[in-house]
């Protein structure tokens, strides 16, 4: 059960190399890294193309309709973070535009994950601040709850604790656990140098059913060509 009406002031961020280490892979690498984990629901989308986000998380639980504890989230921000809001309840609803981002901006903030709605994404975009978001709705929100900051939470069903590193593109939004971010990060660099061999050889057209030997285990499962 979440905490209610409490910010945790001090929370344990990995090493900043690490995450430096661990932000230039894509998030589809990074899911396979942690073998095939840490994926937020597919519905969390960049709110303009060509986001791209990868820091450290300060974690919100908010309010449905209600966006008072993004405000109060943003005074816990160091340079780097990444905001992960997620709420009591579903809600599309409009809590976050281009006011917060900015303030967010001032403190050092690279971008926001939310399951829920923004709104601004016109100037959200021409300030390049990414937003990835369950929704696009221009309703309003008030304040008038108290939720949390910095407590764990689950986010588009997948769990977060303050000072995991998110990292988020086209393909979605993965969690890398705090205690797990060198060793992905180097798994995820030998899956890249790997990938580009095979890309080498598909490119000069070599077939998948040959590289990866699979014509034999086909014909043991019983498929058969017919001409």
């Amino acid at each position: 059960m979440h905490d209610i009406g409490v910010v945790h002031r001090s929370i344990t961020r990995p090493p900043r190399e690490s995450v430096e280490a661990l932000a230039p892979f894509g998030v589809s690498t990074i899911h396979e890294a942690m073998g095939r984990t840490g994926l937020m629901r597919p519905y969390m989308r960049p709110v303009y193309k060509g986001a791209r986000v990868a820091g450290t998380a300060v974690t919100v639980l908010l309010q449905p309709g209600d966006n008072w504890m993004l405000h109060v989230a943003v005074e816990q921000i160091q340079p780097g973070d990444v905001i992960v809001a997620a709420c009591t309840t579903e809600s599309e609803d409009g809590f976050f535009g281009e006011l917060l981002a900015t303030s967010a901006r001032a403190r050092g903030a690279a971008g926001l994950i939310i399951d829920g709605g923004c709104r601004d994404i016109d100037a959200l975009e021409a300030m390049d601040f990414p937003v990835f978001s369950r929704a696009i709705n221009s309703k309003g929100t008030v304040k008038a709850t108290v939720g949390s900051v910095n407590v764990p939470v689950v986010c588009a069903n997948a769990p977060v604790t303050p000072g995991d590193v998110v990292v988020a593109d086209t393909d979605g939004v993965v969690v890398v656990p705090a205690s797990r971010v060198a060793e992905v990060a180097e798994t995820a660099r030998r899956r890249e140098d790997a990938e580009a061999g095979k890309r080498e050889q598909f490119a000069a057209g070599r077939l998948g059913l040959d590289m990866y030997a699979m014509r034999e285990p086909l014909k043991a499962a019983g498929l058969t060509y017919v001409d």
